[in-house]
């Protein structure tokens, strides 16, 4: 079964130009979502405790499937963005909680994902900021 940890605090840091979005507490894994646009990219840091992951998508991809995405009763995931080694899974739930599922992959012996939701609150922030 898997873990979500639920992403609800948002800081737009206008001085760097990035989005931060974090969870409720300020443990030592705090986990965090930061988002930069660099050029036709979004630099995505995504990080658990010690643990980060980068992406960098197209802009113009990530808008394609965060804008097509519909809640599907049962499905955690619809879409992913990125490539077949480093993607972004995404999906929707009823509620309006986005699902994020940064995913790198190994080989045929496994990967790493980092299982992530954003409250309805910080997914239209985070939505706005990427101006959709």
């Amino acid at each position: 079964m898997r873990y979500f940890q639920t992403l609800t605090h948002t800081h737009n840091d206008t001085a760097t130009g990035m989005l931060h979005i974090t969870a409720d507490d300020s443990g030592n894994l705090m986990p965090r979502i930061s988002l930069k646009h660099e050029g036709d990219y979004v630099a995505i840091s995504a990080s658990y405790g010690p643990i980060e992951m980068a992406l960098r998508p197209r802009y113009t991809d990530l808008m394609f499937g965060l804008t097509r995405l519909q809640p599907i009763e049962g499905l955690q995931t619809s879409r992913q963005v990125g490539s077949g080694q480093t993607y972004i899974a995404l999906g929707l739930q009823p509620d309006g909680v986005l699902v994020l599922r940064p995913t790198l992959i190994g080989d045929g012996g496994g990967h790493i994902t980092l299982n992530l939701t954003l409250s309805s609150d910080a997914r239209a922030t985070m939505m706005h900021w990427l101006e959709a």
